[in-house]
């Protein structure tokens, strides 16, 4: 899998923004989303409210927490 980052456009509260990720971590996101029956949007809008970071770094940290079975502490 390429190491290079991939840039997507996502509507978080009603508004677009970009989030850049390497390519094993938007697989990972698609895949939680997918396991909680959700959007994808719609996770990545739970972790924006939650975040103290940038959001692709919130995004990062979200799922290894979730991969450890932790709760996320940003």
């Amino acid at each position: 899998m390429a190491a290079g980052l991939i840039k997507r456009s996502v509507a978080i509260a009603g508004h677009r923004t970009s989030i850049s990720l390497e390519p094993i971590f938007w697989t990972a996101l698609v895949a939680a989303a997918a396991a909680q029956d959700r959007p994808l949007n719609a996770l990545i809008a739970e972790i924006d409210e939650a975040r103290t970071t940038n959001l692709s770094s919130a995004i990062r940290v979200w799922l290894f927490t979730q991969e450890r079975g932790a709760a996320p502490t940003q």
